[in-house]
């Protein structure tokens, strides 16, 4: 993973070293995450108290992407919710800061479990749909999507493969965090 991180960074440019962080630190933010990742494997899915944060960017990029006609609006909501939390990760890491780099990269990770409960509710449309126009327009995002895609029937499994890659992804993230103890000064 580390060395996939160095291609990246000297691809796009970013060829110093990472900005010095303490052991204690790094130790710190790994306990953060530790908890972080049992309370939402305690969730089963459900919602964390993040995902009022992650609800709020959804619903502005349904606004946002509204201009760009009915089947962009649909996406805009996932696209910036998960755009905002990797283009800070992106600009954490041409600055090369590791705590801001990790976080952001994590929760843009950890916003695929949120997209993935979304997902599996598809065809049952059981959660309750949050709107910032009229709620008597209130689409489901995902069940719109997969029907236009003609995948509506293998949402969960869709779902199931994208929480997998969420999860993946944040402990990969806390596991280069931990690998940075290795080469960080005491």
């Amino acid at each position: 993973m580390n060395e996939l991180v160095q291609a990246i960074g000297e691809l796009y440019g970013a060829r110093e070293d990472w900005r010095p962080i303490s052991r204690a630190s790094i130790g710190a933010w790994l306990v953060f995450y530790a908890l972080f990742l049992a309370y939402a494997f305690r969730a089963h899915g459900g919602y964390l108290f993040i995902d009022s944060a992650n609800l709020v960017v959804h619903e502005g990029g349904h606004l946002l992407f509204s201009w760009c006609g009915r089947t962009l609006c649909m996406w805009g909501g996932t696209i910036l919710q998960w755009a905002v939390p990797f283009l800070l990760a992106a600009y954490f890491f041409h600055q090369r800061q590791t705590a801001g780099f990790v976080f952001c990269l994590f929760f843009f990770f950890e916003n695929w479990l949120y997209t993935a409960t979304y997902m599996a509710d598809a065809r049952a449309m059981v959660l309750p749909l949050v709107t910032t126009g009229d709620p008597e327009f209130a689409e489901h995002d995902w069940h719109t999507i997969f029907t236009s895609l003609g995948v509506l029937d293998y949402d969960t499994t869709i779902a199931a493969i994208v929480r997998t890659l969420g999860w993946c992804g944040m402990l990969s993230c806390a596991g280069w965090l931990a690998a940075r103890l290795r080469t960080t000064k005491p």
